[in-house]
């Protein structure tokens, strides 16, 4: 399952995005903004994604606003999710090998939906490179959400 989350400044990559999704005959699920709000924001549609991705241990979320930035820092304070801001197909490669990240969240301005869907399906397709030393570190980033974490390490 793929959770999808945008503010006024995502919606309409996000919109070209589920029909995308649709047509690949990838599951989604839509936590909003289901419809364009000029003056919305943000953190509630970031974080009822978060929230469902850290639920669904199986599932990614894609997240988009107009920098991806915001997005990115309220996915990030749900213990379970690994959340990068993405701007090319590299970055979205990077993120799953090396970091297993779970959500990926993309600029609303000035990303076209043909590099936005080269960079969905990269991150869709991408798999985790389970070496020692990367799930060690992903290990360590648990054990901080845990609090559990000394210098150390």
């Amino acid at each position: 399952m793929i959770y999808l989350g945008a503010d006024h400044a995502g919606f309409d990559l996000k919109e070209q995005i589920k029909k995308y999704l649709y047509k690949i005959n990838q599951p989604y699920e839509d936590k909003g903004n289901l419809k364009y709000e000029k003056d919305d924001d943000y953190p509630q549609y970031g974080y009822k994604v978060a929230q469902a991705v850290a639920k669904d241990k199986n599932s990614k979320g894609i997240l988009i606003c107009g920098t991806s930035y915001g997005m990115c820092i309220i996915a990030n304070k749900v213990k379970g999710v690994r959340a990068v801001s993405v701007k090319n197909e590299q970055e979205a490669k990077e993120i799953r090998r090396h970091n297993d990240a779970n959500i990926m969240c993309l600029p609303g301005w000035g990303l076209p939906f043909d590099k936005a869907k080269k960079i969905v399906d990269t991150f869709l397709n991408a798999k985790f490179d389970a070496k020692p030393r990367r799930i060690r570190r992903i290990n360590k980033i648990k054990k901080i959400e845990n609090k559990e974490f000394s210098a150390r390490g």
